[in-house]
């Protein structure tokens, strides 16, 4: 298919934290257990996106005004795979410009930002090449949700608003394992301004990436038990969040980080991506939740720093402690404020 015309448009999309943990997948980004996710607020990436005819496929990628050129490669990889979907790319000429909200190694999922912002833009191209009028349907993030997965697992879940499932339950028969879906209705609303302070307690490049830690979970002989643990997981928490069982809610989420690095651990090669701070500031989390009652608790990417979450409504009994205890842990006292969000948006440029 050759392009006639060019084409451009705008998004900004959210990073998310995942409550319930996506770890290991196969086949084509499929993942080997089904995951649910807060969607963040104030950790976005912006992509502008330029489409011009061409002899054949190419991409030009610009990250905060530099040029990008090993992160180009692997786009250029991901744009060649879907092609058979999207045959307008292999006449494309792809330019792209791209901001960050947060900085690099900050415990934020900056591929879940950048790859759903990339999806939401394609396919928004794709309706224009096709004359379609752009609309913000449940087919357009059905879509957008299926391409951002092909680029990078978690990014399926932030094309969708405050609170996204991706991976069929073997318990409900519920989900899809091709593309996120909402799950925020008839939600408690004691989560729809879930507050999340991401502790900064070390900016290192991590020894093990994802993508290699998600490989290790095919030799892992936990693999089979905690693919059934995380189903059972997600079905409960569904449940507590809908009746606003906190206990529950805070039980499950923590089990899950900590059943994430328990994983890594038993991993073959094994390897621990949490520092000594992260457990003093799991400790203190647990400690200042059971002597004042108050509904805080933590999880954690695959990395080393605390997302720790509570009701907006508790933010003012919680960030002063946060700022004399934990905050002094952190490095250079880093925390970035955030909190859940109402998804993408298509911007103006």
């Amino acid at each position: 298919m050759t392009l006639k015309q060019s084409y451009s448009t705008a998004w900004k999309s959210p990073s998310n934290i995942a409550l319930v943990k996506y770890w290991g997948k196969f086949g084509r980004q499929y993942p080997s257990n089904p995951s649910i996710s807060f969607t963040l607020s104030e950790a976005y990436s912006n992509l502008v996106m330029k489409v011009n005819p061409a002899d054949r496929l190419s991409c030009r990628l610009e990250f905060h005004g530099q040029r990008e050129t090993a992160f180009e490669e692997r786009i250029l990889r991901f744009l060649e795979s879907i092609q058979d979907d999207y045959p307008w790319l292999e006449h494309a000429s792809i330019d792209m410009s791209s901001t960050n909200s947060f900085p690099h190694s900050a415990g934020i999922a900056s591929s879940a930002s950048a790859m759903s912002a990339l999806a939401l833009c394609l396919v928004d191209i794709d309706q224009q090449i096709q004359h379609q009028t752009w609309e913000d349907s449940d087919d357009f993030r059905q879509r957008s949700s299926e391409v951002a997965r092909l680029a990078s697992g978690s990014a399926a879940r932030s094309v969708y608003p405050f609170l996204a499932r991706w991976g069929v339950s073997t318990i409900s028969n519920k989900g899809s394992n091709n593309h996120a879906d909402y799950v925020g209705n008839n939600i408690d609303p004691v989560f729809s301004d879930y507050k999340n302070s991401i502790l900064i307690l070390s900016s290192a490049t991590k020894s093990v990436s994802s993508s290699a830690g998600h490989r290790l979970m095919a030799g892992n002989r936990f693999a089979s038990e905690r693919f059934k643990q995380a189903n059972e997981n997600l079905e409960q928490l569904i449940l507590a969040m809908r009746q606003g069982d906190m206990p529950s809610f805070i039980r499950i989420v923590e089990e899950e980080a900590l059943t994430l690095h328990a994983l890594m651990m038993t991993s073959s090669p094994s390897y621990i991506l949490m520092e000594p701070q992260t457990i003093d500031a799991v400790r203190a989390i647990r400690s200042f939740r059971e002597e004042n009652d108050i509904p805080v608790c933590f999880t954690l990417d695959a990395g080393p720093n605390i997302h720790m979450l509570y009701p907006a409504s508790c933010a003012g009994q919680v960030e002063p402690w946060r700022d004399t205890v934990l905050r002094p842990l952190c490095e250079g006292g880093r925390i970035i404020e955030d909190q859940v969000g109402q998804g993408p948006q298509r911007i103006s440029f």
